[in-house]
């Protein structure tokens, strides 16, 4: 739905972006992350049509940005981290005007404007001017505007920017009931969000994609090695002993105390092997107390923060 080829952007000897590749699949929703500055407004505008790139190409719903821009626009729903409202008009007729201008059909354009009031919450204040609303509202409102023409892309930059964590939560499930009949891309700081809503995650940093994997990937790929914590109550020598033996084992540490017996075990294990079940047996077999068997990742922020400063000699 989205290709992304060598994409580059320069203002003058300032490169923004460079060589950024990337696709998104037909109702995906796809996280794109970096830190301020990093690129992720800049692709968004070329994206959208706002701006030209210097370099590469771009085709969103099969139609190129630079050649076909308006076919983009018709396909395309924008929400950039500032809002684009007129302050001193009131909402239902500020998305009646928005829905005019995008084109939709004029037997359709009081029934799409009342649906996304539905979706994004403001129908009880239809009437009120969009300069006196909070900026939470304000923010439902640069949603409504870019759904209001039904696009099969929707490109939300820092779309829970001045919600509060009630209205994030549901701005949240609002975008992941969006996908698969819309394909999106969603940029944030907020990392949790990020994980919880997009299947896969694109990491820029100084203008160049230096990951893109789904969260789960990244981080086996990242750490290497997966950890597995167990909680066994049974002689601590003998557990270590077994747990090692154990084929995929790379390393086992012992933490806890000798409370009942009870001891904690980090279990490191090769990439792409998946040992619980052996390790479980283990256990098992010697007639001891499996309490508890979990797996630890890094986290988004941990693989975030690992991507984005290594270069600068700093390790997460």
């Amino acid at each position: 739905m989205i290709e992304v080829r060598n994409l580059t952007k320069r203002y003058g000897d300032v490169t923004a972006i460079h060589d950024v590749t990337f696709d998104v699949n037909k109702g995906e929703i796809l996280g794109f992350l970096g830190p301020n500055a990093a690129g992720k407004t800049t692709t968004m505008r070329v994206l959208t049509c706002f701006m030209p790139a210097t370099a590469g190409t771009a085709r969103v719903a099969g139609y190129d940005v630079f050649q076909q821009s308006l076919e983009v626009r018709r396909r395309v729903g924008y929400l950039p981290e500032n809002a684009p409202l007129y302050m001193d008009m009131r909402v239902k007729p500020y998305l009646e005007f928005v829905a005019k201008i995008k084109g939709v059909d004029p037997r359709e354009r009081d029934k799409r404007v009342r649906r996304v009031m539905g979706i994004c919450a403001i129908e009880h204040v239809s009437d009120h001017i969009i300069g006196h609303l909070s900026k939470g509202y304000r923010q439902r409102v640069g949603l409504a505007q870019a759904l209001v023409h039904d696009p099969p892309v929707l490109i939300f930059d820092e779309p829970t920017n001045g919600l509060d964590p009630k209205q994030i939560i549901e701005v949240r499930e609002l975008i992941k009931s969006l996908a698969g009949d819309h394909t999106i891309i969603l940029s944030s700081h907020i990392l949790p969000e990020v994980s919880m809503t997009c299947q896969r995650v694109v990491i820029i940093n100084k203008g160049t994609v230096v990951a893109m994997d789904t969260p789960a990937n990244l981080n086996t790929k990242l750490k290497g090695s997966q950890t597995i914590i167990l909680q066994v109550k049974g002689p601590v020598k003998d557990v270590l002993t077994a747990l090692k033996a154990v084929d995929g084992v790379v390393e086992v540490k012992t933490k806890g105390s000798e409370r009942d017996s009870v001891w904690r075990y980090d279990v490191e294990s090769h990439p792409g092997q998946d040992i619980r079940e052996h390790l479980a047996a283990k256990v098992v077999q010697n007639n001891w107390g499996l309490m508890e068997l979990t797996t630890v990742g890094m986290s988004l922020e941990e693989i975030f923060l690992q991507l984005t400063t290594e270069e600068e000699g700093v390790q997460a």
